[in-house]
């Protein structure tokens, strides 16, 4: 759930809904409103500060960054889903993270950077 909420930020702060230095709403109340618990939007504003599209000042709440790149960070949202769905994938076929990584290495395109 906390991907929906990450990807419905993300797609207004594409779309100039919320531009650079405007508020997002309190966890609070975005969690109210997506009937979803205070600890799932928590790590829906965390993933998104990690990714540069928010910000989160002490007393001030969260605001949409300044320097937001919304494609790039829309990008790497997308990736992130993708990975996720990588993970749950080889969860199911009892592949071990060391598995995963050799798989991902073998499949790596010539002349991609390391």
């Amino acid at each position: 759930m906390y991907r929906q909420i990450v990807d419905q930020v993300t797609a207004k702060v594409l779309a100039g809904d919320w531009l650079p230095g405007s508020a997002l709403p309190s966890i609070r109340e975005l969690a109210a409103a997506n009937g979803v618990s205070v600890i799932t939007v928590k790590r829906a504003y965390l993933e998104l500060e990690h990714a540069g599209v928010i910000v989160t000042r002490h007393g001030k709440g969260s605001l949409v960054a300044e320097s937001t790149d919304p494609t790039r960070a829309h990008l790497r949202n997308e990736l992130l889903g993708q990975i996720d769905a990588l993970w749950a994938t080889a969860g199911r076929l009892g592949c071990t993270a060391q598995e995963l990584q050799q798989l991902i290495t073998e499949r790596q395109p010539e002349g991609d950077p390391s």
